[in-house]
């Protein structure tokens, strides 16, 4: 008779005796095909051998379990001894655990460790014999550099930690683990630098991840609503996500804390502020000014991402009188030659446009540039002298499209703020646009992660920080400055 996954059943403890235990761990995995049983003869003592196939490394098991009990075979031993020499005397593997119950006998199973259960005795030695396939460490695929590091995280928590660890190499670097889903018992490690997070902070975001009751944690999405008090009501996510180990080891020199989810090519950096969107590892590869200008122009390329196409409708609906006169007689020639509106042809457009965009990122990528080709050139000239989409009008979506790539990870805000704008400026004008903008910063002002404003340092203003935000500090003085969350010691 078949058992689920969890039930009361699993905190049984592993019984005395070796058929009973093995029948106990086959109904509560329900006889599961990928659970291997090997039984192993120590002279008059039965053992038994198990593991989740495809979960234990095969050769590890035969090179760290069976050759070295094979060899203690050789001499006759009782139950107590065998006991003693699984659990002390021998190293057949560095890590190890003694279990008592049924229930974390089939947790620690189901994460690689191979389980050996000994005729008479109710503790069962698991040992760590993980082989599972993973992904290698690969090019980032979102966060692209010029003079930065060219590894990435990958879906192994350990892998993901250890690539933390090999760039800080200091005790005050701590990890905690834990476990959240109660089916999937999915592994989530919190990363922070002892001295520089506040604690507070820390404590709270593990009772939050220690609270959740989903049944299964997948990536990092799941977790965010839990641990982001603002992720209802604001529009920019006040948790980052990178896939950049350099970028978390920076957030963690900050005094930032990480949520690395096991199964998830990345993890979560937590409080973090507006300005932290418009930061990259090139920014300290280059000089202080080359660094400078490459934050005011992607700070112009936010602003042209979300405003440009709403300004442009209402500078073209309610003022025409700002554009000079020939410029304006001929944008009132592409017009009059269109069958729409002007909101109507850019949300049309708009909406075409992330069409594209969406078939681009999920079709694979030796056909996702062809769609580029086709919906840039074909559709988009074809559109143009047909006279449904004006000539004017293509320039400033294209402008947009461009300037929305610059920011990668705000794209889903600004791609629905656009909209926004463009209905705003296109029924409203000015005055419209000024609306939908202070209710967007009033919104942005709003949020407060942890003790963080997300607005910090300029709201509220903190004059030793603006000059991270508009500039970039020469490494001199940063060495003589170490920050934390909040404040700076100079």
């Amino acid at each position: 008779m078949s058992a689920p996954y969890y039930n009361e059943e699993s905190n049984v403890s592993i019984p005395t005796d070796l058929s009973s235990a093995v029948e106990l761990v086959n109904m509560l995995t329900g006889n599961t095909a990928d659970l291997n049983n090997i039984s192993i003869d120590l002279d008059k003592t039965k053992c038994a051998v198990l593991s989740i196939e495809g979960m234990a490394s095969c050769q590890l098991m035969s090179e760290l379990i069976f050759q070295p009990m094979n060899e203690f075979a050789k001499v006759s031993h009782t139950a107590d001894e065998v006991m003693v020499f699984l659990k002390k005397q021998s190293l057949m593997a560095a890590d190890r655990q003694i279990v008592t119950d049924i229930g974390t006998l089939a947790e620690l199973l189901f994460s690689g460790f191979a389980a050996i259960l000994t005729d008479n005795c109710s503790e069962a030695v698991c040992l760590g014999v993980q082989g599972f396939e993973k992904r290698a460490v690969s090019l980032p695929e979102t966060e692209q550099t010029i003079g930065g590091a060219r590894d990435s995280f990958n879906e192994a928590l350990r892998v993901n930690m250890s690539l933390v660890r090999r760039r800080l190499k200091t005790p005050a670097l701590r990890f905690r683990l834990i476990q959240t889903g109660k089916l999937s018992k999915t592994d989530v490690c919190i990363g922070y630098i002892e001295g520089r997070c506040d604690a507070e902070t820390l404590d709270g975001i593990q009772q939050k991840l220690q609270r959740i009751k989903l049944d299964t944690i997948l990536n990092s999405g799941y977790l965010m609503p839990f641990i982001d008090p603002t992720y209802s009501r604001s529009v920019f996510s006040a948790v980052m996500v990178t896939e950049r180990p350099d970028v978390a080891c920076a957030s963690l020199n900050e005094g930032k804390i990480l949520v690395i989810i096991d199964g998830s090519p990345g993890c979560m950096i937590l409080p973090t502020v507006f300005a932290d969107n418009f930061r990259t590892m090139d920014d300290y590869c280059e000089k202080p000014y080359f660094a400078a200008f490459s934050r005011w122009i992607k700070y112009l390329a936010f602003l042209l991402a979300v405003m440009l196409p709403g300004l442009y409708a209402a500078l073209v609906m309610f003022h025409p009188e700002v554009f000079p006169l020939k410029l304006l007689l001929n944008l009132a020639a592409a017009e009059e030659s269109t069958p729409y509106p002007l909101v109507v042809e850019m949300v049309l457009l708009m909406v075409l446009f992330e069409i594209m965009r969406e078939a681009g990122v999920r079709l694979p990528k030796a056909v996702g540039g062809a769609v580029s080709i086709v919906g840039g050139l074909i559709i988009g000239d074809a559109a143009v002298k047909s006279g449904i989409i004006s000539q004017p009008l293509l320039i400033v979506v294209g402008i947009t499209a461009t300037a929305s790539f610059v920011l990668p990870a705000l794209y889903p805000a600004v791609s629905v703020l656009r909209i926004i704008f463009i209905l705003a400026g296109g029924l409203g004008g000015l005055y419209g646009i000024a609306v939908v903008s202070c209710l967007l910063i009033v919104n942005v002002c709003s949020n407060d992660l942890y003790g963080t404003a997300y607005t910090s340092p300029l709201a509220p203003l903190k004059a030793h920080g603006l000059g991270d935000i508009f500039l970039r500090p020469d490494f001199h003085e940063l060495a003589e400055r170490r920050t934390v969350i909040g404040t700076e010691d100079h």
